[in-house]
């Protein structure tokens, strides 16, 4: 069964002040899609694989989870690294001052005996603050990226640590370009960033700020936009 993370939607703004006066206006804003943030293309594995394989996929891609895949290429579930070490390791009796019973039932040996069927999904535009939440909430450290029934890419959270651990500096340089590809041209926008939280200021109307905000939560790192004139 997939589970479905909704994408949220929305935005609260108030405004506040005098009539005839102008005060400045703050807007914040969570900034980041999933599709800004996944990991892709995605490493996949067949459930008909066994342990040992994915383990050694696991290994040479430096990877966590493995979307499971069936023979149609469909999501059928997913398998992390404590899925394929249960059972893997036999009790040595070195370690012990009595001998050590011994399992009677053979170990798993196929990706789809160990896999989990119940898989948290997310698509493209799902808000990355939500994904996190959920992330939390559920304690899972991967989430298939599903289009349609297609898998486009996975969140892991490392995939949001390495986000979030951007330099300032970077950011800056990178929202500054932005802006300055695709922002209007009568408008100077300065930008300062503390700890991924971006703040511009300059003078331009609602749609201009609009676009400078947008530009601004397309860049990796940022997680808060505020716009002040």
């Amino acid at each position: 069964m997939l589970l479905d993370v909704a994408a949220a939607g929305g935005e609260d703004q108030g405004r506040s002040g005098r009539v005839g006066e102008r005060r400045p206006r703050r807007k914040e804003t969570t900034p980041m899609l999933v599709r800004e943030a996944m990991t892709s293309p995605v490493v996949t594995i067949p459930r008909t694989a066994t342990v040992r394989q994915a383990i050694r996929v696991l290994h040479e891609h430096d990877i966590t989870a493995l979307p499971v895949v069936d023979d149609s290429g469909r999501l059928a579930g997913i398998v992390s690294e404590m899925d394929l070490l249960r059972g893997v390791f036999e009790h040595d009796p070195r370690a012990f001052a009595r001998p050590v019973a011994t399992t009677s039932s053979p170990a798993p040996r196929l990706v789809g005996d160990v896999m989990t069927h119940d898989v948290e999904i997310a698509r493209p535009g799902t808000d990355v603050a939500e994904l996190a939440e959920t992330m939390m909430k559920t304690r899972i450290k991967s989430v298939p990226v599903l289009a349609g029934s297609d898998i486009v890419g996975i969140v892991s959270r490392r995939d949001l640590i390495a986000i979030l651990a951007r330099d300032d500096a970077r950011i800056r340089d990178d929202v500054l370009a932005a802006i300055a590809e695709y922002g209007p041209d009568d408008v100077r926008w300065d930008v300062s960033v503390r700890e991924g939280i971006v703040e511009l200021r300059g003078r331009s109307d609602e749609p201009g700020q609009r676009i400078a905000d947008v530009l601004a939560r397309t860049v990796p790192g940022v997680t808060r936009v505020s716009i002040r004139e």
